[in-house]
């Protein structure tokens, strides 16, 4: 797999967690579960703040905190 960390050559947000795949009939694949531990990393490019996190509720914070206060607020809410 690729290195998609960011930096400040390339800003922006990235997550990755590897998906349970199970048979199209599999009403359990609709479950919000993951076969890795979510991780995910930002650099801003606005400001060049940086950040990464593990585990769901911290990468779903992460998330929070780069839609609220870097990427998409630089831009002027352009996403």
């Amino acid at each position: 797999m690729a290195d998609l960390t960011r930096d400040k050559n390339a800003p922006g947000l990235h997550v990755a967690a590897e998906p349970i795949y199970r048979r199209h009939d599999d009403p359990a694949r609709w479950w919000n579960t993951t076969a890795s531990t979510p991780t995910g990393s930002y650099t801003c490019g606005g400001c060049g703040q940086s950040d990464n996190a593990t585990g769901t509720r911290d990468v779903a914070a992460l998330v929070e905190d780069y839609t609220d206060n870097h990427g998409p607020a630089h831009r002027g809410g352009r996403r």
